[in-house]
């Protein structure tokens, strides 16, 4: 599968390809991020860098164990899908999910300068170090292509329908895992695209709309 195709798949692949069995637990000190390494699948060979599209979910607790954040209980609990090292979340968690597979679960303990600072952000205080649980679901090799948009596109009007994005999600999964998944999946993974992306609410996406880092033209 082609890095372009890959992208849109981001929402619910698990790419697991033949790699070396590691470690289930190690620990590292990344930059000022420290990084416990908690599960890491069997099959693994591609791993997060950045500007990769990335899917997860993480917990957020204080040192004492008061949990501040749960990426479950909020946006209908869909995995957060985000570009990894451009600073759509804590420069800490952009850190700590580098070189991260499918798959994998981590625990990051990140100090205050990678976090939320002296000010601190309610209900975090000032000069906190916070620690995420993360589970990294899937990794897609951005940015979003016009070699997808065109394989989506069915009836080549040059926009994307929910239905034609559904169906796409439904022969990726095919091809990779055997299977689909239930309906009421996709059709969560759908709202949501069209949620972040279109910006006009006509209910279809444009070729600028899909295409959020303008790299592709037709």
């Amino acid at each position: 599968m082609t890095s372009s195709r890959l992208f849109i798949y981001l929402f619910l692949a698990l790419h697991l390809q033949v790699a070396p069995r590691f470690s289930a637990v190690a620990t590292e000190i990344k930059d000022e991020v420290k990084v416990e390494v908690l599960f890491v699948p069997e099959n693994c060979t591609q791993k997060s860098g950045k500007g990769d599209l990335v899917n997860a979910h993480y917990d957020g607790y204080l040192e004492d164990g008061t949990k501040f954040y749960c990426s479950r209980s909020v946006k209908d609990g869909h995995p957060q899908w985000f570009v990894l090292g451009v600073g759509q979340v804590l420069k800490g968690l952009d850190m700590g999910l580098m070189e991260m597979c499918a798959g994998e679960k981590r625990k990051l303990t990140v100090p205050p300068s990678l976090a939320f600072g002296s000010k601190g952000k309610a209900p975090v205080p000032p000069n906190a170090t916070v620690i995420f649980e993360v589970e990294l679901y899937s990794v897609a090799r951005g940015p979003r292509s016009l070699e997808a948009f065109k394989e989506m596109d069915q009836d080549q009007d040059k926009s994307l329908t929910e239905e034609e994005i559904k169906q796409y999600l439904k022969t990726q999964d095919l091809k990779n895992t055997g299977k689909t998944k239930e309906e009421t999946f996709y059709d969560g993974v759908v709202k949501d695209v069209f949620r972040r992306n279109d910006a006009d609410k006509d209910g279809t996406l444009s070729v600028k709309e899909y295409n959020v880092f303008g790299h592709d033209e037709l």
